[in-house]
Parts: C-alpha cells; sequence; structure tokens
C-alpha cells in the first residue's frame, strides 16, 4: 500500500477532517511505520510527504498526536503488516539540507560563469566597454553617496584591521591584507 497514485497532502487532508467530510481514517502498519488511509466520498488516499512520497510515521505516538492535532480522534488501525522489528535503514538528518545547499552552489555556480562568460564574450566582441580604474573610482564614489555609505578611506582601514584580528593566525600567516 506504500506506493499509489492515489494520495492525499496535508493541506488537502486538514481541509477535509475540518469539513467533517472523511467517512474513515485508518492506520496501516508497515515494515518502517505506519502510513494513514483516508476515505472520503468514494475514494481511497493515503498521505503523502512534501515531497510525494508516502508519509511514514515511525512511532504510533507520532502518528496519533498528527491526527489529534486535524481533529480526527477515533481511527482503525491496521496492524497485519507491521513489522517492529524491522529496521529501515537510517537516514542522515542533514541529508536534505546537505543536498539543498550542494544545488544552490551548483545553480549560483553556473550563473555565475554564465555572467563572467557574457562579460568575457562582450569584452571580445566590443560590446562591453572598458573604463579606467579612475572611471571606476568615481562611479563606486557616486554610488556609495548615493546609497548613503560614503566611507572614509580611515573607516575603511579600521575595518580591515578589525576583520584582521577576527581571522585565525594561520591565515593570516599566508595571506596580506592591503588597506
Amino acid at each position: 500500500m506504500s506506493v499509489t497514485a492515489h494520495t492525499v497532502d496535508h493541506s488537502t487532508l486538514e481541509n477535509l477532517a475540518h469539513a467533517g467530510v472523511l467517512r474513515s481514517t485508518c492506520a496501516v502498519g508497515q515494515s518502517g511505520g505506519w502510513e494513514i488511509v483516508v476515505e472520503f466520498g468514494n475514494a481511497e488516499r493515503v498521505l503523502t510527504a512534501k515531497r510525494g512520497e508516502v508519509r511514514l510515521f515511525k512511532k504510533f505516538d507520532t502518528l496519533t498526536a498528527y491526527l489529534k492535532k486535524l481533529g480526527i480522534e477515533q481511527f482503525r488501525i491496521d496492524a497485519r503488516h507491521f513489522d517492529p522489528t524491522a529496521k529501515e535503514p537510517a537516514k542522515r538528518a542533514d541529508s536534505a539540507k546537505r543536498m539543498r545547499d550542494a544545488h544552490e552552489a551548483v545553480a549560483y555556480r553556473n550563473w555565475l560563469e554564465g555572467i563572467v562568460s557574457a562579460s568575457r564574450a562582450g569584452l571580445a566582441d566590443g560590446s562591453n566597454k572598458t573604463i579606467s580604474a579612475k572611471e571606476w573610482e568615481r562611479v563606486r564614489a557616486a554610488k556609495q553617496k548615493q546609497r548613503g555609505l560614503a566611507w572614509s578611506g580611515l573607516y575603511a582601514h579600521s575595518r580591515i584591521k578589525t576583520i584582521s584580528k577576527k581571522l585565525k593566525p594561520e591565515f593570516l600567516k599566508t595571506t596580506r591584507l592591503q588597506a
């Protein structure tokens, strides 16, 4: 029963429960925990998690608390396929975050490579103009003034000293900070 095309997500289940249209709710035991099957109208649906897979509750107490929070205080239990000794492979708690971070890093790298490639192509064909260091300083100063961030050279120098004090000594030995 863990792979089915007939599913219901949390928000839909919540709406069905508050509307009072659920005919029955059943906690169905599996080898890795418990899933929720609801019946409404002529349909039978399995609760899914955010990513679309069947929501599996490892602890019966958690399932009960979840249903009570939705206002479902009576439900059937089908423990025919429940195996309390079965252990699912442990998932790393941080794997989802790690994968999201990796995908974000790849997306950022691709975006940055696209910008750099476009800039280089523009320099090669002459569509991007180059500006001198003096011109850039003038533009930068105007933008800082516009934003209210006009730093004095002394302020910038003191910030570098403050930042360098926070860095690890190994980093300072191998890196030269210039004011």
